[in-house]
C-alpha cells in the first residue's frame, strides 16, 4: 500500500522575537502561511518494522537526522506500531532555505503514517506530536496561516491572506538558524507590529498587509550574507511590492498581485540568483481527508 502526501513550504510575513526562555528556546510569535511550492512523500508500507528514507537529494540524510525519520519514529514509539514504511522524498522546497522543507517533510509524514497505519489521531494531536520533532513542525501539520507562539508550536488560525503572487528567490549558500538565533541580540531589535499584521490579514487588506512585513532575524542574517541584501535590492528595483527574508533565511520572497510585475522580477532575478520560483499562496489548512 502507498500514499502519496504533499509538503508544501512556508514563509513568514511577520516574524518577532520577545525575549530567551529559560529553556534556552526563543519566545517567538510569528505569522506564516504555506506556499504552492511543495515536496512530495511517498509513504510505502513494509513488512519488516522499520524506517527506510529514499531522496535522490544529496542533502537529504536518510538517517535519524532527517525529520521525516523522526516523525515516523515518534508514531512507532508512541503507539506500539510494528509495521515499517518507506518514506520517498521528492524535494522541490530548497535546503536550509528558511522554508520549512524538513519540518513540512516531517509533517506530511505524521499525517500521512497516521492514515496508513490507521491510528485515528486528529490534526490536533498530530500537531502537539509534532512539536517534539521541530518549532515549525506543528504549523505545517495544520498549513495555511497562523500566528504561531511560545516556541513556534501554539498555533492560532488566521483567514487567508489577500490573494497574490509569491517570487521566492535562495542564493547558493546555506543558513544556520541556530547559529542566527545566537548572534541576535533580543534587547537591541526593532520588533514588527503583529497585531496589525492580523488585522490587515482578517481585513483582506493588501496595502497594509505589504506595509507591515517584518523578520527581526533579518538583520543577522544580512551582516552574515550580504548576497541576501543584494537580492532583496533587486526585488526592490523590478518594483516588488514587499520584500522580506523568510525565516532565518537565506531565501527572500517579494510579494506582487499583477502578472506583469511577477514576470518582470521572476526574469530579473533568475540571471542574478541560483533558485527562483513564482507561486501562489495556498491560504486554506490541511484536511485529514
Amino acid at each position: 500500500m502507498k500514499l502519496l502526501v504533499k509538503a508544501p513550504a512556508k514563509i513568514n510575513l511577520s516574524l518577532d522575537v520577545l525575549y530567551k526562555r529559560p529553556d534556552g528556546f526563543h519566545e517567538v510569535e510569528m505569522i506564516m502561511t504555506t506556499i504552492d511550492l511543495a515536496d512530495r512523500i511517498e509513504l510505502s508500507l513494509l513488512n519488516q518494522d522499520k524506517i527506510h528514507i529514499l531522496s535522490h537529494n544529496r542533502y537529504v540524510p536518510d538517517d535519524q537526522r532527517n525529520l521525516a525519520y523522526q516523525a515516523a519514529q515518534l508514531l512507532k514509539h508512541r503507539f506500539n506500531v510494528k509495521k515499517g514504511v518507506e518514506i520517498t522524498i521528492e524535494k522541490s522546497i530548497p535546503v536550509a532555505a528558511g522554508l520549512a522543507g524538513g519540518s513540512s517533510d516531517a509533517a506530511a509524514t505524521l499525517r500521512g503514517l497516521n492514515k496508513l497505519w490507521d491510528l485515528g489521531l486528529t490534526l490536533d494531536e498530530l500537531a502537539d506530536l509534532g512539536s517534539e520533532i521541530g518549532s515549525d513542525v506543528s504549523f505545517c501539520v495544520y498549513g495555511g496561516t497562523a500566528l504561531a507562539q511560545g516556541r513556534g508550536e501554539i498555533i492560532r488560525r488566521l483567514p487567508a491572506p489577500p490573494t497574490c503572487w509569491v517570487i521566492l528567490a535562495k542564493p547558493f549558500i546555506g543558513v544556520s538558524t541556530a547559529d542566527v538565533y545566537r548572534r541576535l541580540d533580543v534587547n537591541g531589535i526593532k520588533h514588527p507590529n503583529t497585531s496589525e499584521m492580523i488585522k490587515a490579514i482578517k481585513e483582506n487588506d493588501y496595502q497594509r498587509v505589504c506595509g507591515n512585513v517584518g523578520n527581526v532575524l533579518e538583520e543577522v542574517t544580512l551582516n552574515l550574507h550580504p548576497e541576501v541584501a543584494q537580492i532583496k535590492e533587486q526585488m526592490r528595483r523590478f518594483g516588488a511590492d514587499a520584500v522580506l527574508m523568510s525565516g532565518s533565511g537565506p531565501t527572500v520572497f517579494a510579494i506582487v498581485q499583477h502578472d506583469s510585475r511577477m514576470h518582470r522580477i521572476y526574469n530579473g532575478l533568475r540571471g542574478f540568483c541560483d533558485q527562483v520560483f513564482a507561486v501562489r499562496l495556498l491560504g486554506e489548512r490541511h484536511t485529514l481527508d
